[in-house]
C-alpha cells in the first residue's frame, strides 16, 4: 500500500549490457532490458558456472537535505515513480544502485537506500538472517505510535523480538478458528455488493465497483472474523471511511493525492499530520473491535498478550492489512479480468460453474482447486499489480547481493529497498512481462513461475511462519481473491469496465453486466 499510486504502469528495465547476449534478435538502435535471471538447474560438471563480476554499488545520495529533496521531487512530480527508477537504471547501467527514497527531510532521519530492482536481487529482502525488519513496514520512516494506541504493531516488529511470535500466532489462531465462516460470509457480503451495483448501473448507466467494495469488504471481515454485523453496532456504515482516513495519516508522507505541489510538499512530505486529528475516529474503530473480539482477546491473555495490545493489533491486521489489501487489490482484479474480454469470461464461467456443479452445487476450497484457470488469473493479478509494491530491510551484516549482471557487496547497516513491480515484471523471468496473461500459471511451467510471485513478502511457494515476515494472512488473501472471481462468474457471463486511477490504486466503473445464461 505504500506508494503514490497503486495503479502500476508497465516498467521497462532497459540499459545497455555488453556482458549479456541479447534476449532476442533486436535492432541495433534499441537497448536490451536488464533484469534478474531465474534460478537455473545445477550446471553440468563439464561446464563450470559463469562467474559474475563483483561491482561497487553505483549511485550516490547527493548533498545532505538537498539530495533527498531533489530525489523526492523527481519521484513525485518531475519524473513519477516508474520513470524515477527507470532513468537511474539507465544512468548506472544497473538494477542495483544507491538513491534516496521519500519522504526524506524532515520526516525521515535517513532516506538513503540501496535499491534492488530485479527479480534476482529482490528476494534478499526476505532473508531475516541477513536483514532486520524492525520499524521498516512503511519504509525509511515510521508513523507515530499514537496512531496505534501507543504500541509498535506486529508489522513493525522484527522476528527476533519476543512479541513477534506471540502476535503472529494470535493472528494464525484467529484465522484458523474462523475458517468455516469465510466462504458463506463472503458470498453474503458480495451478493449484496452486486445487488447494489446492478441497481446503480440501471439508474446511472455505470456503477463504481470501489465504493461498493469498500463496504462489502469491511462487512465481510467483521462478520467472518468477529461474528458481528457493523451495521447493527454504533459504528454503523462508517468503518471504511474511518479506516481510509486513519491509513492516510500513516501513509501520507509517501503519497501524492493531486493537491498543488507546494501544499503536498509542506503538509504531507515535510511534516507529519498530527495524530490527534484522527484520535476520535480511531477510538470508534478501537471500541468496535474491543467489543467484538471477546474470545480472541481471552486467548491473547492466555498467550501473555494484554487485551489492549492484542486489540490494537487485531484492528491493524483487519483494517490496515486485510481491508486495505481488498480495497486496493479487488478493483485491480476486476480491471484486468474485465479488460481481457468475453473469450476469457466464457472460459472462466464454464470452468467455475462446472466445478461447482461437480461439487454438489457448493463452493468449497476443494471445488476451487478444480478451477486452474481461475487460480492462474488470480496469481497473474498478484504478479502484475502487487498490492504492496515496496519492501525494506536493514543489513545485519556484510553480505553479497546478485543481480543478473553482477555481484554487489552490501555493508552492515545499509538500508535495502525493493520495488516489487519491477521484480515481478522482470523480462528475464517472465515472457511478455507487461501483459496480463490469464493462463500464465497453468501447467508445470506455470507452477515453476509461482516462486517469482512475491506480493506477500515472500515467494508464493512458501508459507508464513513465526520466524519470518511473510504475511500471516497470505492464504486467506489468496482465498478471498479467488472467491471474488468465483462470485463474479457464478452470477455473470461477462462484464465491461471503465478504468481510471485513484490515490489507492485502480478506479473501476462497471458499465455492463451480462447475467448468467447457462
Amino acid at each position: 500500500m505504500a506508494s503514490t499510486s497503486l495503479n502500476f504502469p508497465s516498467p521497462q528495465l532497459q540499459v545497455p549490457s555488453p556482458r549479456s547476449p541479447p534476449m532476442k534478435s533486436t535492432p541495433s538502435h534499441m537497448v536490451r532490458r536488464i533484469s534478474a535471471t531465474t534460478t537455473q538447474p545445477p550446471p553440468s560438471p563439464t561446464k563450470p558456472p559463469t562467474k559474475l563480476p563483483v561491482r561497487k554499488i553505483p549511485g550516490d545520495y547527493g548533498l545532505p537535505i538537498i539530495g533527498p529533496i531533489k530525489d523526492r521531487l523527481d519521484y513525485f512530480y518531475n519524473q513519477g515513480r516508474d520513470e524515477f527508477f527507470k532513468s537511474r537504471i539507465q544512468k548506472y547501467q544497473s538494477t542495483v544502485f544507491k538513491t534516496n527514497m521519500p519522504p526524506g527531510p524532515f520526516i525521515s532521519s535517513d532516506p538513503n537506500v540501496v535499491a534492488l530492482l530485479d527479480g534476482k536481487s529482490f528476494p534478499a529482502l526476505f532473508d531475516v538472517s541477513k536483514v532486520e525488519k524492525r520499524d521498516l513496514f512503511t519504509g525509511t520512516y515510521m508513523p507515530s505510535t499514537k496512531l496505534t494506541g501507543g504500541y509498535r504493531i506486529l508489522s513493525y516488529l522484527d522476528p527476533s523480538e519476543p512479541m513477534h511470535a506471540k502476535l503472529k500466532q494470535l493472528l494464525f489462531s484467529l484465522l484458523k478458528s474462523k475458517r468455516e465462516n469465510i466462504i458463506p460470509e463472503f458470498h453474503t457480503s458480495y451478493t449484496k455488493l452486486f445487488d447494489t451495483v446492478e441497481s446503480e448501473l440501471a439508474s446511472k448507466g455505470k456503477a463504481s465497483f470501489g465504493d461498493a467494495n469498500d463496504q462489502a469488504a469491511f462487512n465481510f471481515l467483521a462478520k467472518a472474523l468477529y461474528g458481528v454485523n457493523p451495521g447493527e453496532t454504533k459504528l454503523g456504515s462508517d468503518g471504511p471511511n474511518l479506516i481510509t482516513i486513519w491509513v492516510f495519516f500513516q501513509l501520507g508522507p509517501i503519497l501524492t493525492v493531486g493537491l498543488p505541489k507546494f501544499i503536498e510538499e509542506i503538509f504531507l512530505h515535510t511534516f507529519s499530520i498530527p495524530p490527534f486529528l484522527i484520535k476520535r475516529g480511531y477510538k470508534r474503530l478501537y471500541e468496535f473491535f474491543h467489543e467484538s473480539s471477546g474470545s480472541i482477546l481471552d486467548e491473547a491473555e492466555k498467550m501473555g498478550i494484554s487485551r489492549e495490545e492484542a486489540c490494537h493489533n487485531l484492528l491493524f491486521a483487519t483494517c490496515f492489512n486485510s481491508f486495505g489489501g481488498m480495497k486496493i487489490f479487488f478493483p485491480s482484479v476486476v480491471k484486468w479480468v474485465g479488460q481481457s474480454g468475453v473469450q476469457l469470461h466464457e472460459k472462466l464461467a464454464t470452468e467455475i460453474r462446472s466445478a461447482i456443479r461437480s461439487n454438489g452445487g457448493e463452493v468449497t476450497m476443494a471445488a476451487m482447486e478444480h478451477m486452474p484457470l481461475m487460480k492462474s488469473v488470480v496469481y497473474e493479478s498478484f504478479r502484475i499489480d502487487p498490492p504492496v509494491p515496496f519492501q525494506y530491510g536493514k543489513a545485519k551484516k556484510n553480505f553479497t547481493v546478485e543481480s543478473h549482471d553482477a555481484v554487489f557487496e552490501v555493508k552492515e547497516g545499509d538500508m535495502l529497498f525493493g520495488y516489487q513491480p519491477f521484480a515481478t515484471k522482470d523480462p528475464v523471468i517472465f515472457e511478455r512481462p507487461d501483459e496480463f496473461l490469464p493462463d500464465r500459471f497453468l501447467g508445470e511451467e506455470g507452477e515453476r513461475l509461482l516462486r517469482h510471485v512475491l506480493w506477500s513478502n515472500g515467494p508464493e511457494t512458501e508459507s508464513p511462519t513465526l520466524g519470518n515476515k511473510q504475511c500471516a494472512g497470505k492464504d486467506f488473501v489468496v482465498m478471498v481473491s479467488r472467491l471474488l472471481v468465483v462470485e463474479i462468474f457464478r452470477r455473470y457471463d461477462s462484464f465491461e469496465v471503465e478504468v481510471g486511477t485513484s490515490a489507492s490504486g485502480s478506479s473501476v466503473n462497471l458499465t455492463a453486466l451480462k447475467k448468467a445464461t447457462f
